[in-house]
């Protein structure tokens, strides 16, 4: 079981590079939002976000499967990222398509390292970004988050 404790710190895109990295090796579920019982990439997201303190709430019918970068780009807005240009910075959130009916979800340590949730593994790891997922979509939290 892995667990996170808050770091007490606000939501920033350090804060919430180190908090993904403590969820390395969490079990991956399916539309998982709990670390106790499993992540999906957006749960950790969401599960990150919470080690920092915030809560952010989504619909319980979201899912990343077979849904299309506007559905994606709604859900960040409501988590408060923006739209990110030039190089990626620890904390960045990029979307990438993993398949054709799959959009994917990872959270920047810095360099070409990333933290997000791996069906195949069955786990949380930390790696860079396969080079055969295009890039979406590149977010950063908003300032004002």
């Amino acid at each position: 079981m892995t667990e996170v404790t808050m770091t007490g710190e606000s939501l920033t895109g350090k804060n919430l590079a180190a908090a993904a990295s403590r969820l390395a090796g969490t079990r991956f579920a399916p539309h998982g939002r709990d670390p106790a019982t499993g992540l999906d990439c957006l749960g950790l997201l969401l599960a990150a976000m919470a080690a920092c303190g915030e809560r952010p709430a989504l619909s319980a019918h979201y899912s990343v499967r077979r849904r299309g970068e506007a559905d994606a780009l709604a859900t960040a807005m409501r988590l408060g990222l923006i739209d990110a240009n030039g190089p990626v910075e620890p904390g960045d959130v990029l979307l990438v398509r993993c398949s054709p009916v799959h959009v994917h979800v990872l959270i920047a340590l810095g360099g070409d390292r990333f933290v997000h949730a791996h069906a195949g593994l069955g786990k949380v790891v930390v790696g860079a970004r396969d080079p055969d997922w295009p890039l979406l979509r590149h977010w950063r939290l908003s300032p004002s988050a």
